[in-house]
């Protein structure tokens, strides 16, 4: 061979190269204009025994990153991650329930694990009063997290209501509402939403009046601790779908409900129901109540708009081991961890994790609508 045809053959070798590589990463770039995901988590929680868990006992400062250690992998890989943020940043005297105020620090590690939007209207949003929801907002606003559901006076909702997130060009609007705040007055000029037909209805024509591609309503409803939905949360349901809502997410019993993913018969275009999203972080220790679900919403574009294109549900559960003579607080996904008993401290931590995914799979299969669970397989997750 000579040097000439060694010198073309080479050219070609590279161009080649670079023709595979460019189209890979062409290919590539597609895919992830094409679509995204959303990731919906269920109720962070502030008990005392999670507050005494995360503090530094010299120091008395606090750090709750280890807690979301396990989950952090399956949170980041989602594109949007939004949670239900369930107590207040008032500063001490730290507390649990019933009036809740933890550490800052507990935001700083939401943000940390990959969870970008909080929303803040539920009924614990009021436990330390009008001081409680300015200072919640303001430390939650000098982390850098966007939220929702609570706001410094009506000025300021109307700026900030919807929270409009955009991805990929799509136009997103989240709202969020409680049905209560446990009695408590909320006093003016501070706002929290609250979970009214026609507020929520006027919010929703202000979300398309601003031309959302999708409409979230992440609402704080229901019965405690009941896993079948109320006839008002259906009828609820069914009334926020019908005026364009794409996706009602729920938290505040506690505990699994089912998710519905249906066709809306006016528009054409999926819906995606989840009741009740369960405890994501608490110390609640009660069967049905130690863990939750996160939901994954997968959108794909279909001409120049983005649908919803799938739905799947992890199981999560609170694995609440003695370190050191403290009580830590581990979210675990479920699917990883139920075939591994040698990770746990005690058999008897196992076996509770495996009753609440048998508990949970039970009912979520027989009640579901067209929602699948993510399944580990060793090295990825696969809806089942």
């Amino acid at each position: 061979m000579n040097r000439i045809t060694f010198n073309l053959r080479s050219v070609l070798f590279l161009f080649l190269c670079f023709s595979v590589f460019f189209s890979a990463k062409s290919q590539s770039q597609l895919s992830t204009d094409d679509k995204f995901s959303m990731l919906f988590i269920g109720d962070i929680m502030g008990h005392d025994e999670q507050i005494w868990s995360a503090e530094n006992r010299e120091t008395h400062l606090y750090n709750y990153d280890d807690v979301f250690k396990y989950i952090k992998p399956v949170i980041s890989e989602a594109d949007i991650a939004i949670a239900n943020f369930e107590v207040t940043l008032d500063g001490q005297p730290y507390m649990g329930y019933p009036q809740f105020s933890s550490p800052a620090d507990l935001a700083v590690a939401c943000k940390n694990a990959g969870i970008e939007y909080l929303v803040n209207a539920n009924n614990h949003a009021a436990d330390r009063g009008k001081k409680g929801i300015i200072n919640t907002i303001n430390k939650l606003d000098s982390i850098g997290i966007p939220h929702t559901g609570t706001f410094l006076n009506s000025s300021c909702r109307d700026s900030l209501t919807p929270l409009m997130i955009h991805k990929n060009g799509t136009s997103i609007a989240l709202l969020n509402y409680t049905f209560s705040t446990n009695g408590i007055k909320v006093p003016e000029p501070v706002i929290v939403n609250m979970l009214d037909k026609e507020i929520i209805t006027n919010d929703v024509n202000k979300a398309k009046n601003k031309k959302a591609d999708i409409i979230i309503l992440f609402l704080h409803w229901g019965t405690e601790y009941d896993t079948i939905p109320s006839k008002i949360q259906t009828d609820l349901a069914e009334y926020f779908q019908s005026i364009g809502v794409d996706l009602v997410i729920g938290s505040h019993p506690h505990v699994l409900q089912k998710m519905v993913r249906t066709k809306n018969p006016v528009t054409g275009k999926e819906n995606v129901v989840v009741y009740s999203l369960g405890n994501f972080v608490s110390n609640q220790r009660k069967p049905k109540t130690d863990g939750g679900s996160m939901v994954r919403v997968e959108l794909t574009k279909n001409g120049d708009k983005y649908r919803i294109s799938n739905a799947g549900y992890y199981l999560t559960w609170v694995y609440t081991p003695i370190e050191k003579y403290r009580k830590k607080f581990f979210i675990l996904p479920c699917s990883e961890f139920e075939n591994k008993p040698d990770f746990f401290d005690k058999p008897d931590a196992f076996l509770h994790m495996k009753k609440f995914i048998g508990d949970s799979r039970e009912l979520l299969n027989e009640q579901n609508i067209n929602v699948k669970e993510y399944i580990f397989n060793g090295t990825s997750w696969l809806l089942k």
